[in-house]
């Protein structure tokens, strides 16, 4: 559990506050990260963590060994989706704050990060191939992609995640219904200009839940007021600190995520 404050919304220098969600979830936070779950859907509906690529240790430094995917005891085991949603087929316990994003810090801390990003509150059902590679890799290597960027600020990444709750996701074994987009925002300061890019990740869900659905782990940049229109959020913060990221048109397949002009 949480040694140290959760997500930092001052991280970059600008009040970055997380998202409007809709309803009154609970607001959780653990060590780098935060998070408010949904109450009907029992799924986070947004998280929002911090990156320090400065003080990031390598993510087989620290071992996944021994951490199991767990309730959190804070809030009720019926408010989550527990193993029941995983058990006997091809879903896997999804991070929406990747693991490896986390461990910075002190050693102590990063070792706490490695063991709060189990909890099923940052987990959603996710497909084996949208999970494990996601066409190619291009949705877990955006963060990378960014840190390696020229001229960025102290190596340093504020960041919002989550699946899209839409409300004909397909209903799977009476648990849950099975998100088929998720969607990130990653934001960063280049040569001192706070900048942020959108983008959502479509998951075929063929031979788990009986859907049709067209595209299949395609990774798009698209304009936060799509994101918005397509998440039921807002972020309000995002508009007044960076507003000439506004002006990015969309949507834009993303094939590689060197393509993108951070």
């Amino acid at each position: 559990m949480a040694t140290t404050p959760g997500y930092d919304d001052e991280f970059l220098g600008a009040t970055l506050a997380p998202p409007t969600a809709p309803g009154d979830g609970a607001l959780l936070d653990y060590v780098h990260f935060s998070l408010q779950m949904h109450p009907e859907r029992r799924l986070a509906a947004w998280v929002a963590w911090n990156i320090d690529g400065l003080r990031l240790f390598p993510g087989d430094s620290i071992s996944r060994s021994g951490e199991r995917f767990r309730a959190d005891p804070r809030i009720p085991e019926d408010a989550q989706t527990l193993e029941a949603a995983y058990a006997d087929n091809d879903l896997d316990r999804g991070h929406i704050a990747r693991r490896s994003d986390l461990l910075w810090g002190t050693l102590e801390e990063a070792r706490a990060a490695n063991s709060d990003s189990f909890f099923f509150t940052n987990i959603t059902p996710q497909h084996q191939d949208f999970n494990q590679s996601g066409r190619g890799g291009t949705w877990g290597l955006l963060e990378n992609a960014v840190l390696a960027q020229e001229g960025l600020v102290d190596r340093r990444l504020t960041l919002f995640a989550g699946p899209v709750l839409a409300e004909d996701d397909p209903l799977y074994r009476d648990i849950v219904q099975l998100p088929r987009e998720h969607w990130k925002v990653v934001v960063y300061r280049i040569d001192d200009e706070l900048r942020f890019k959108c983008f959502v990740l479509s998951q075929d869900l063929d031979g788990v839940a009986s859907v049709d659905f067209l595209d299949e782990f395609d990774t798009w940049l698209v304009p936060l007021a799509l994101l918005e229109e397509r998440t039921g959020l807002t972020f309000p913060s995002l508009r007044d600190a960076a507003p000439a990221e506004l002006r990015v048109e969309g949507p834009v397949l993303v094939t590689n995520p060197e393509i993108v002009d951070w």
